[in-house]
């Protein structure tokens, strides 16, 4: 309106100008609110490789949605195969230190810190990523504030019950263990690799293309997930499953926030975050998971890698063996002042209850 009043009083070459100026005034706001910088950038730090499943089907997108339903008030720059610096068992640290705004890691890196959740890596505890991570998101929202008390806590989640990969030698039976060097994934199937009758040898996934080809192991637990971006495939000639629920076993990842920087947000921004986190977020990451699982065995099987099924009998046999695995985990549960039989029914409740959600 002020603008129209003043251009009726002023000569035409002068009314010409002011609405020349009007329209660039016009188009100037136009641009700067489609260009607008962001209100927040923040550093999203992990330790895989820009192809790789997490990166690019859950890291991306989850940033992009953040952004998105924070018109663009929020940015978030990724930091893949740990380019701001340390080593992957680091990363949960450099969220704490506010070396990081965010990161995703591997729990089983830092063994002891999260001696609650150790519940999900438990021999014959896993069954899809999906339900796996909707259960342990809530029983950490329950039972673990004390052991992420020091970061803000985005989601926790699992992967597909995962299998065994060989190099030059099938695995049918439990007898055919014994003397693989196997690559653990935690402390926990590592204690039962050695009730197996192999020798574990803790790795994180990115180093094992390099062990394998050097023979510093010749098998690895491991989810078909990691698979093809690794070129495990093309590594070994055999995998082994437990196609039965529930399976072998499962790691889990944290994704979690520094809290300074979380708690600086301005609280419609941390309401974008909250969306984008808790049971229904763990879910969604669990199923991008389920779904590179299923990719992957595909690619295995076309590349004629042999897969070995082993039978219900033999099944019942590997899980009398790793008993003592699961009995330890609770005597030490008890032993640091928990009640470790609750602890276990309650995950395996939980299980039960996200399975038939599933259904």
């Amino acid at each position: 309106m002020k603008i129209k009043t003043m251009m009726a009083v002023l000569p035409p070459r002068a009314s010409a100008l002011a609405k020349s100026v009007a329209v660039a005034l016009s188009l100037g706001m136009a641009s700067h609110a489609l260009a607008a910088e962001p209100e927040v950038t923040l550093k999203l730090h992990h330790m895989s490789p820009p192809a790789s499943n997490a990166h690019s089907n859950f890291l991306e997108p989850w940033a992009e949605k953040v952004m998105k339903e924070s018109n663009g008030r929020i940015k978030i720059d990724i930091y893949p195969s740990m380019q701001l610096g340390g080593k992957p068992p680091q990363l949960f640290d450099q969220a704490r230190k506010g070396v990081a705004d965010i990161v995703w890691t591997v729990g089983g890196y830092t063994p002891g810190r999260f001696p609650k959740a150790g519940v999900f890596e438990l021999p014959f505890m896993a069954t899809s990523g999906r339900v796996s991570s909707m259960a342990l998101q809530q029983y950490a929202e329950e039972e673990m504030q004390d052991e992420l008390k020091d970061v803000h806590l985005l989601a926790l989640h699992t992967h597909y019950a995962g299998s065994i990969l060989l190099r030059d030698k099938p695995v049918t039976k439990l007898e055919d263990m014994a003397g693989l060097k196997v690559r653990a994934p935690n402390k926990l199937m590592a204690e039962a690799l050695e009730l197996a009758g192999a020798s574990p040898v803790f790795l994180p996934v990115p180093t094992l293309p390099s062990a394998i080809s050097k023979g510093v192991v010749d098998s690895a637990l491991l989810a078909y997930e990691v698979v093809t971006p690794l070129k495990i495939h093309e590594m070994t000639q055999y995998a082994t499953e437990i196609t039965s629920k529930p399976g072998l076993y499962t790691q889990f990842f944290v994704f979690a926030m520094n809290k300074d920087s979380y708690d600086k947000l301005p609280k419609d921004l941390q309401r974008v975050i909250d969306n984008n986190s808790g049971i229904e977020t763990a879910g969604w990451i669990g199923q991008v998971w389920d779904d590179a699982e299923v990719r992957n065995r595909k690619t295995m099987v076309a590349n004629g890698n042999v897969i070995n099924q082993l039978s219900e009998a033999e099944v019942a046999r590997w899980k009398q063996v790793m008993q003592p695995v699961t009995d330890h985990w609770i005597e030490e549960m008890d032993d640091e002042g928990f009640d470790g039989k609750q602890l276990y029914q309650k995950a395996n409740d939980l299980i039960s209850k996200y399975e038939k959600i599933a259904e």
